[in-house]
């Protein structure tokens, strides 16, 4: 039998180690709150700015390597390039919301949705409740925070962050917003370029100037700034099984790198949640990071 200093030496520590678990968990419940203390995961960067860029309905050998995307073969050239990157399904604005939000929120088609219809997760509501910053940059939007469905040559379909109740309009920015001082973007950015400059209604030469001369100088400001430019693509053309261009540029990426990984929209926007540490909305939650791209 334990005398009963032996007991009270035993109780003690029960009763620090009890505490001390505690204290633990109350540590690790903590962290996951409010974001400040939110770690990228292993195996991914965290940029300080990513500016995802998304154009229309070309499948991947129609942009890559083809003379009429000079531009964004330069990207690939000197940045990553995705061989086996795939679309979810058609039409447009189910791909949308699934590279958002991890699901296309039973969106089936191009039709008008109710803004606010859905209070689900989405890539920015979880940066917003980590405590991070998120905007996006619409082309022909006709003013910020404006949820008209359409107008001219602007188009809603492609703008899936008017879906949601948990992300304020106010962040859905007109692309003449897009600031010159690229160090006062939001951490993670969406841009989305009108009916013609997205190669919907016109063509890749076309995307592929607008996309130079909009943001080639903030891909060359990424590239000392540990930021990072994604270009990529809502569906292909409907005869290439939907694979679609993917491009990577900046000072995290390695030049020149290729990945033959099959990747997909819930893929990509894992890897933006993992870059911030964010929870998984969604089918994101079964996906994969991309890998094997990111410089040592």
């Amino acid at each position: 039998m334990l005398g009963r200093s032996s007991l009270f030496r035993s109780g003690r520590a029960a009763a620090l180690a009890s505490a001390f678990a505690l204290t633990a968990t109350a540590v690790a419940l903590w962290s996951g709150v409010g974001g400040s203390s939110a770690q990228a995961a292993a195996g991914v960067p965290t940029p300080d700015h990513t500016v995802v860029v998304v154009f229309e309905n070309h499948a991947y050998d129609q942009v890559i390597g083809s003379s009429s995307a000079p531009y964004i073969n330069s990207l690939k050239t000197n940045g990553a390039n995705l061989t086996a990157s795939y679309a979810l399904t058609h039409p447009s604005q189910p791909n949308y919301f699934a590279l958002f939000s991890g699901s296309t929120q039973g969106i089936t088609d191009d039709s008008c949705y109710t803004p606010g219809f859905s209070s689900q997760p989405s890539l920015a509501s979880e940066l917003i409740a980590a405590g991070k910053t998120w905007g996006s940059y619409n082309e022909g939007l006709p003013s910020q925070g404006s949820t008209t469905c359409s107008s001219g040559k602007y188009a809603r379909k492609h703008n899936p962050w008017f879906g949601f109740s948990n992300v304020p309009t106010s962040t859905a920015k007109t692309f003449a917003q897009f600031p010159t001082d690229y160090s006062t973007l939001p951490q993670v950015s969406f841009v989305v370029p009108d009916l013609c400059s997205d190669m919907h209604d016109c063509s890749v030469s076309t995307g592929d100037t607008w996309l130079k001369n909009n943001l080639s100088a903030y891909a060359t400001w990424a590239k000392t700034h540990n930021s990072l430019l994604v270009v990529t693509f809502d569906e292909d053309n409907r005869l290439a099984g939907n694979k679609i261009p993917t491009v990577l540029y900046g000072q995290q990426v390695t030049p020149g790198a290729t990945s033959a990984t099959t990747y997909n929209h819930y893929d990509v926007l894992r890897t933006l949640e993992d870059m911030h540490g964010l929870p998984h909305a969604g089918n994101a939650a079964s996906g994969k990071d991309i890998t094997g791209i990111w410089a040592p």
